[in-house]
């Protein structure tokens, strides 16, 4: 029911995408007589793999976190939510309220053990034609070392399951490559990865800039979600910016149009490569489920690629893998000192007795 469009973008969406996976079952959340009607549209009403359970309220985009978590019990997002818990479906994909999705599944999965806060994890386009994944991008504003410590553990095995690569490369954001540089939580931030990488349990790379994130320097970018949701908007804007510049350049005179109408076939390929469409879908890394966010303007092929995300992620068992490694890295008997320094429960006594 989420998104700047709703059902009209989602059960085509959907529709797409369980016709293109034989795999996959959906369940429809939501007002029930809004989605049989978009179904019935699209001649769905009646496919065996498509239910539709009903939930009678649906959080808006300007709906306060109080109403979404207290008010709104029966909203589908939450109903779609504990699913998830109940263990009925393997994932959760919204365009809904972020704040609200984010608030919801905090609330009702709660986080992995060893995890204090979840991320939300996407990925953006970089020069080597892969993608680059990064996070936080907007869940925590504030983060300690240890909080960018287990996002680029979470990222690590998210990358490792989806793209197969047994070791991604992680890039800590700065403002420049060198150790000195940086707040003192960047800091300590990469002392932490650099004991890792030492372990050979991360393969960290070091600190990367903002550049990097499109040069494609690593596979992953890890940072706090005040500077990765900026970036990631200011990405946006970027984009939007060249594809009406370009567009405008290229009807501006016959000359233009003939040069464009030649060079249509490289347009079209260049339009393809950076389509934000490919790259919806991100993840909330850390909670006890699957949960995927898509872009609330996000059209039928964008939300097609948030559900295909999901699905993959199911299908590659990531929340187990990602449980087992901050299980093995992250133990419950230890915890981090006013530094950021890992330190096991008797060490931490030791300090504070001392």
């Amino acid at each position: 029911m989420g998104g700047d469009r709703g059902p009209p973008v989602t059960i085509p969406a959907a529709i797409s995408y369980v016709n293109r996976e034989s795999e996959v079952e959906l369940i429809l959340v939501g007002l029930e007589d809004v989605i049989c009607a978009e179904l019935k549209k699209h001649k769905s009403e009646n496919h065996p793999r498509l239910s539709v359970l009903h939930a009678s309220e649906v959080i808006a985009m300007n709906d306060s976190l109080e109403v979404a978590l207290r008010r709104k019990k029966d909203s589908s997002m939450r109903v779609a939510i504990n699913l998830v818990k109940q263990g009925r479906a393997q994932a959760c994909v919204s365009a809904g309220n972020t704040g609200a999705l984010m608030a919801i599944s905090r609330y009702v999965l709660k986080t992995i053990d060893g995890v204090d806060r979840p991320a939300i994890c996407s990925i953006l386009p970089n020069q080597k034609d892969r993608p680059t994944y990064m996070l936080d991008l907007g869940a925590n504003v504030d983060c300690e070392p240890q909080h960018l410590h287990q996002f680029a553990i979470m990222a690590s095995v998210l990358v490792s399951a989806m793209e197969g690569k047994s070791r991604p490369t992680i890039g800590l954001l700065n403002v420049g490559e060198e150790d000195i540089k940086g707040t003192d939580i960047v800091k300590r931030t990469a002392e932490l990865l650099r004991a890792d990488h030492a372990k050979g349990v991360l393969n960290f790379y070091g600190n990367v800039e903002g550049n990097d994130i499109f040069k494609g320097t690593t596979d992953i970018v890890v940072c706090d979600g005040f500077v990765g949701n900026v970036t990631l908007k200011a990405s946006e804007g970027l984009a939007r910016l060249f594809k009406s510049v370009l567009t405008t350049e290229l009807k501006r005179n016959p000359i233009t149009m003939l040069g464009a109408l030649i060079a249509r076939g490289a347009i079209n390929a260049m339009s393809r490569r950076l389509n934000p469409s490919s790259y919806n879908g991100a993840s909330m890394l850390g909670l006890r489920g699957l949960v995927f966010k898509s872009h609330g303007g996000a059209e039928v092929d964008g939300y097609e690629w948030a559900i295909k995300r999901a699905f993959d992620a199911a299908k590659h068992d990531v929340l187990s893998h990602i449980s087992a490694t901050i299980a093995d890295l992250i133990p419950q008997s230890s915890t981090y000192s006013a530094t950021g320094e890992r330190i096991t429960a008797v060490e931490f006594n030791e300090q504070k007795t001392g």
